[in-house]
């Protein structure tokens, strides 16, 4: 059964390096705000790019030598991945167009490289500006990208956002979907600091599940219907919250109309044809959840990724999660391993 994993991760090869786009990745974190980005060494001597928010709260961490074209195939020949889709991990939140033509350019470098077992998404900053939409453009249909990447939120604008409405319509007429990645934290944030993983995880998790929800309710997919979003982390859940925030009309006259009973069908219509998901690690988050999302969207809905290399095991363990642990039919396991894939992305393959 062919395997198709659609979160490895890319950072450039050369990022320790190469101090000019050391510095756009180091400057582009925005202080101000209170993102802390810093490289430091460890013990094995390798260099290590840390972000924090605020200082003294890690929520990213980046080792030298995880992200060159060996070590991801090497992981995936390991773990019986036959191909995989390469994305910017949270970071393309901030980077300038000159950082981001360099990590497309080198992105492009890694498929060429790759005996055609990787494919690249366009990284690219998501403003209404002509030079913005001409990197989209040449990472599309020049460097043949298979899809482009964008943060939840930019700062404290999710996708929703009108900002993001003219370089939304040029992916639309380009045709290629969007992979919708977490950012460390959520918009909102403070009551989520203190302990590790709910900020490091639930806080992923609660934001992708802001991001689908704001997606859903603005009704912009009715502006944009060729959009295909793809959001990690099981959308935050989503598959748990559709049918309660989807309230039907209540059967007798209350004195108070507390929710929108609303516009249910559109929501339905719209997570059909618009929103799907990334099955970010799916082991970790266990067989009863991962068996019940499929349940509840469809296993047309769902596309097997990694997070390749937050953790070098965990490409091989979701791969076996899915072969062997999860009881879906072999049609609805093709599905998430490759035919969603295949699809969605147009792979070549």
């Amino acid at each position: 059964m062919t395997v198709v994993d659609i979160n490895i991760h890319h950072l450039p090869e050369d990022l320790f390096s190469n101090k000019k786009i050391l510095n756009g990745f180091l400057n582009s974190a925005p202080r101000g705000f209170g993102e802390i980005a810093s490289v430091i060494e460890m013990e094995n001597g390798k260099q290590q790019l840390v972000l924090e928010k605020p200082k003294g709260y890690p929520n990213l961490n980046y080792v030298e030598g995880d992200y060159s074209v060996e070590a991801k195939l090497a992981a995936m020949d390991e773990a019986g991945v036959d191909y995989g889709i390469m994305r910017v991990p949270v970071w393309q939140e901030w980077l300038d167009l000159e950082t981001c033509k360099a990590v497309n350019d080198n992105a492009a470098s890694i498929v060429e490289r790759s005996g055609g077992r990787l494919f690249a998404t366009a990284c690219v900053p998501p403003w209404d500006r002509q030079e913005n939409v001409d990197e989209l453009k040449r990472c599309v249909e020049e460097l043949g990208f298979v899809g482009v990447q964008l943060a939840c939120h930019y700062g404290q604008l999710y996708l929703d956002d009108e900002a993001f409405r003219p370089y939304l319509r040029e992916i639309e007429k380009l045709n290629v979907p969007v992979v919708v990645h977490h950012t460390p934290l959520p918009v909102e944030y403070k009551s989520i600091l203190e302990y590790t993983n709910l900020r490091r995880e639930f806080g992923r998790i609660s934001d992708q599940a802001t991001a689908v929800g704001r997606e859903l309710f603005s009704g912009m997919f009715d502006e944009l219907p060729g959009l295909k979003f793809i959001h990690t982390m099981f959308g935050g859940n989503w598959f748990a919250n559709a049918n309660l925030l989807t309230p039907k009309k209540p059967q007798k006259k209350e004195a108070m109309q507390r929710l929108d009973p609303t516009g249910g069908e559109k929501i339905q219509q719209y997570m059909r044809e618009n929103i799907f998901f990334d099955m970010t690690h799916p082991h970790s988050w266990g067989k009863d959840q991962v068996e019940a999302a499929i349940k509840v969207s469809g296993a047309d809905h769902y596309l097997f990724g990694s997070s390749f290399p937050v953790f070098y095991s965990w490409m091989s363990q979701g791969v076996d999660f899915i072969q062997n642990e999860i009881e879906v039919s072999d049609e609805d396991r093709d599905l998430l391993f490759a035919g969603n894939a295949k699809r969605l992305f147009n792979l070549p393959i």
